[in-house]
């Protein structure tokens, strides 16, 4: 997920009740939620291939969690305890709560990115095996107004703040906006997402004008994890249903051309329960097409992509031996690969991409690359 979710969800949290059990807590929450994308810093030092290779890994595994969770509070311990020494007064932490609370906030981290169909890979450095939620889009507009609405009543106790919340929501809502006049990108969709937000911000401010923070309580961010779980249990309901009718469909499809059905996946389209992205692999092709969740055979256009047989396997063969290919393949869930010219004359151009982002011949940041390899003689 996107790292304003995580954030907001390590806020709430701490709004929740963590926050009381030591000084910091809130501060320790929210870093902690975040921290597990430190691993993005390898951009540093290497290429987006290097990225991709170890983006989700070891930070989002359980022993990245433990460590992470561990780790956050004591530098946090170590700076006050430095602070007080100077100001000659006694430390206000207390370690073992500040842990707990730590290690809770960084748990949530790798939970919500398996919520989505990017998946983690948890059992690292053991098992490079990766595990999908296939529930919630990258970036969930929903989320943002559940989270945000609550962490907004309890923390807008100050001029800045409120002003701060508004900017923040504003943006979103404008961008919800915008987008939404693009069909391509979001369509009626989040048109929809744009009503919710529209009519939520304003039951925020009537709240907010009603009362102040500090008379809320805990109740708004009791009440948007309730929420939260309850939206999650409803994806869940609704991906079982969307995933048998891929199944269904991708059998139809395979059974047309006497192939046999490998792996089936039905993934969130952004803002849009109702309707899930499908891709079905088969022994010689792949299929991607939509689904929605009512017993019909209804699926929007079918594409399919042929996997590469005779020489243009060989090619292919040849192009899996760059790293860069290596990498991607290691990532992806569903690939595919291609040649832009299937006449192979002196040189090919070996298409690979991972179909849950992007297609063959269609340049999008690590999901595809293009390979040249030399033809065999003839």
């Amino acid at each position: 997920m996107d790292n304003l979710t995580h954030s907001l969800l390590g806020l709430t949290l701490s709004k929740a009740g963590l926050e009381r059990w030591s000084p910091y807590a809130t501060t320790v929450c929210v870093i902690s939620a975040n921290a597990a994308d430190a691993d993005s810093l390898v951009l540093l030092f290497g290429d987006r291939w290097t990225a991709l290779e170890y983006h989700r890994g070891i930070t989002h595994s359980i022993v990245g969690t433990i460590a992470i969770g561990l780790l956050i509070p004591i530098v946090v311990l170590m700076i006050e305890r430095i602070i007080a020494a100077l100001r000659k007064r006694p430390p206000q932490i207390r370690p073992g709560p500040l842990i707990a609370t730590s290690l809770i906030a960084a748990a949530t981290h790798p939970f919500l990115d398996w919520t989505n169909n990017y998946g983690v890979r948890p059992l690292l450095p053991w098992s490079p095996k990766w595990i999908y939620g296939d529930l919630v889009f990258i970036m969930d507009p929903y989320i943002w107004l559940m989270l945000g609405g609550a962490a907004f009543l309890l923390t807008s106790n100050t001029r800045l703040r409120t002003i701060s919340w508004g900017a923040l929501a504003g943006l979103i809502f404008s961008a919800i906006v915008l987008i939404s006049r693009q069909p391509v990108l979001g369509g009626n969709r989040l048109t929809v997402a744009a009503i919710v937000w529209l009519v939520g911000l304003a039951s925020l401010i009537f709240l907010r004008i009603l009362r102040e923070p500090k008379r809320f309580g805990r109740a708004p961010a009791f009440a948007a994890l309730i929420l939260l779980l309850l939206y999650w249990g409803g994806l869940w309901l609704m991906h079982d249903r969307a995933l048998d009718n891929a199944l269904e469909a991708a059998q139809h499809f395979a059974g047309a051309r006497n192939e046999r059905v490998l792996k089936v996946a039905a993934m969130p389209i952004a803002a849009n329960p109702f309707r899930w992205q499908s891709l079905a692999e088969t022994d010689r092709a792949t299929y991607k097409f939509d689904v929605g969740i009512a017993r019909t055979n209804e699926y929007g256009a079918v594409e399919h992509f042929e996997k590469p047989q005779g020489q243009a396997a060989e090619l292919v063969a040849i192009a899996e031996r760059d790293r860069r290919a290596r990498t991607l393949l290691g990532f992806a869930r569903f690939p595919v690969e291609a040649l832009a010219d299937p006449n192979c004359l002196g040189s090919a151009l070996v298409q690979i991409a991972d179909l849950r982002y992007t297609e063959p011949g269609t340049a999008r940041g690590n999901f595809s690359v293009n390979i040249p390899v030399d033809c065999p003689s003839r």
